[in-house]
């Protein structure tokens, strides 16, 4: 399945300072791209020349800074763009919050309506446990799913999980799991993708025509945070339907690569399927990657560790048969297709670096592995010379607290929280990195994400604590793990840099994200972003 022929904008850029990503064009203040390329770079007066003689529009940026186009490495746009419908429970910090905002979504919602829910926190379970029937009185009769804040765990009320035809505790092939209390009756926790998969498949789903409309939507506030593309972490024939149907409609405002899903329950026939559509691509999307999950999330001590979290938790792989994930690695991998895999936990990590390392040796496109979200020194010393991707996202660290006692801190026990998000360590061990936002879990907008990176704390507060300062990355370290490098390792050699033959892919910054305060960049405003020579927002 190819999208039809399509034709990039032209455009020129003029009083622009530019960050280029490479050593040439130093003095170098516009730009011209002809037919969705860079052509040229060279000063305003010889660039506004050629594009007047090609009668091509010419936009004067009156001393904005100029960087390739920002990718984020690691979101879900589609999967994410069903919570927009959602009542969204950040913030909510006990359950007397969560049920109000609960009882005004159902109250809005004709009868029988499922009441969805996005973005819960852990910590007001802490004493009642993940339970549904906390919010029955709330929704009033209605079913009930809402998502935790990591997209690994949901809680469900009794009519949710009677629609979804569960009554008791269920065998998987991975360590997803429906809680159940001693007398095997589900308590309405509903953990990992599997278990996950067979609640919300009950659930009433978009048609296509409003998953589109939804992708759009959310594609286009993308590009207005200065996005010009990014990796799609999960999806599958549909996905590719919705990135053919917006191309051809010309509302595709993304370069993006669709990595499609393979959880346990994905059968031989699917995986036939998703090989078999490796090649499908159009003028700015490719749909030639597969990602895989080799392990849950430390909050609820399903994260593969070294050594067992503070409950006991923590000591096995989201696949009960690790051989059979790993021949499943190989086969996508001898299939061509860019293999990345979901690894929070350090054992995790260290164990899909075994099975990368007995794959045969290429240079690029790389392996990837996302998350990296624990690291002991054994894994950065593991990581050296691997020729791997570490796709992370430090804005995670968001949910930690000063004191150490959010849920992820005790989980972990006394002294590993160190070993959280160690950007700079994998950095530092000649490791490719790469940035992103793993949307909806965390905002996309890639400004908060660098700033994280950057100052290892909530950006705009400064008496925010910092986590683990050692671990910050500079201005221009953050910029390129946005463009550049994960252009690079992804073997896309004509994206990431500023130069002749280059995507016409530019975010346009008010002032320079490489030297602005981390505080400040938060706020720095997008001039306008330009995906494939055409102005897509500004």
């Amino acid at each position: 399945m190819t999208s039809p022929t399509l034709t990039g904008g032209s455009l020129a850029v003029v009083g622009a300072q530019l960050r280029t990503n490479t050593a040439d064009h130093s003095e170098a203040t516009a730009l011209l791209i002809r037919e969705g390329q860079i052509v040229a770079l060279g000063d305003d007066e010889g660039i506004r020349a050629a594009a007047d003689a090609d009668g091509i529009t010419v936009r004067d940026v009156a001393g904005a800074t100029v960087t390739p186009g920002l990718f984020d490495s690691h979101s879900h746009p589609f999967l994410g763009s069903e919570t927009l419908a959602w009542v969204d429970l950040a913030g909510k910090g006990t359950l007397d919050e969560i049920r109000a905002a609960l009882a005004t979504e159902a109250a809005r919602l004709p009868a029988g309506a499922w009441v969805r829910g996005w973005n819960l926190e852990y910590e007001p379970f802490e004493e009642s446990g993940i339970r549904g029937d906390l919010f029955d009185a709330a929704v009033d009769g209605h079913p009930l799913a809402a998502q935790f804040y990591d997209c690994h765990t949901y809680v469900a009320n009794q009519a949710a999980l009677e629609i979804a035809g569960v009554t008791g505790a269920r065998e998987f092939d991975d360590a997803s799991e429906i809680v159940v209390d001693p007398n095997g009756v589900p308590t309405g926790e509903v953990r990992e993708i599997t278990a996950i998969q067979l609640l919300t498949s009950a659930a009433p789903e978009p048609t296509h025509e409003e998953a589109v409309a939804a992708s759009r939507q959310i594609l286009e506030r993308f590009a207005s945070v200065g996005l010009t593309g990014g990796a799609i972490m999960n999806g599958g024939a549909e996905s590719i339907q919705i990135l053919t149907d917006l191309e051809a409609s010309g509302e595709l405002v993304q370069r993006m690569t669709l990595h499609q899903w393979h959880t346990a329950n994905t059968d031989d026939a699917e995986m036939v399927r998703i090989i078999a559509s490796r090649d499908a691509r159009g003028r700015l999307w490719q749909a030639n990657g597969i990602k895989l999950i080799s392990d849950g999330v430390v909050d609820t001590g399903t994260a593969w560790l070294h050594e067992p979290d503070t409950c006991g938790d923590g000591t096995a792989s989201l696949w009960s048969d690790w051989d059979a994930f790993a021949d499943i690695v190989r086969r996508y991998d001898e299939a061509g297709m860019l293999v990345t895999t979901h690894a929070v936990g350090d054992y995790a990590v260290s164990r899909v670096l075994d099975i990368y390392a007995s794959l045969p040796p290429r240079a690029r496109p790389a392996r990837i592995i996302e998350h990296l979200e624990v690291l002991a020194d054994q894994d950065i010393e593991q990581l050296k010379g691997s020729g791997v991707l570490a796709s992370m996202q430090p804005s995670h660290m968001q949910w930690r607290v000063a004191d150490g006692s959010d849920n992820w801190t005790v989980r972990l026990g006394e002294g590993r929280s160190e070993t959280g998000y160690r950007a700079r360590s994998v950095l530092n061990a000649g490791v490719a990195l790469a940035l992103g936002s793993d949307w909806p879990v965390a905002t996309y907008d890639p400004r908060v994400n660098m700033a994280w990176a950057r100052g290892r704390r909530e950006p705009g507060t400064p008496n925010a604590p910092v986590f683990d300062p050692q671990e910050c990355l500079t201005g221009e370290e953050a910029l390129l793990a946005y463009t550049l490098w994960p252009a690079r390792a992804r073997g896309h050699d004509d994206r990431g840099a500023l130069a002749p033959g280059m995507v016409g892919d530019l975010t346009i910054w008010a002032e320079d994200p490489v030297t602005v305060d981390p505080d400040e960049l938060i706020g720095v405003d997008i001039v306008a972003t330009v995906v494939d020579g055409r102005v897509v927002f500004g």
